[in-house]
């Protein structure tokens, strides 16, 4: 499916626009932290999320970052984590 493992993170000024981006961010990845999420995402589904939050964003105010780690199912990101254990996001299947 070519999907890629991607990093987000973002900075929102506003507590309300940061709420209405942590609710958009539930429905495409994984929270990890405060203003930090993990999405396995094709290009579509990518494409779907800049357009979403570039909407959304006041652009003289707010940052958002999107790090591509690289494909999903091939990627081994090396990460030290302190605390909570971090797991990459595994493909799941969708039962609609």
């Amino acid at each position: 499916m070519d999907e890629h493992l991607y990093i987000v993170t973002y900075d929102i000024r506003d507590p309300k626009r940061w709420r209405r981006i942590f609710r958009i961010m539930n429905g495409y990845g994984e929270w990890l932290q405060l203003s930090v999420f993990q999405c396995r995402m094709n290009r579509r589904r990518h494409a779907e999320l800049i357009a979403l939050l570039d909407g959304l964003i006041h652009h003289a105010d707010d940052h958002v970052v999107l790090m591509d780690v690289g494909p999903a199912d091939k990627v081994a990101p090396h990460i030290t984590s302190l605390g909570r254990n971090f797991t990459p996001i595994e493909r799941a299947s969708v039962i609609v």
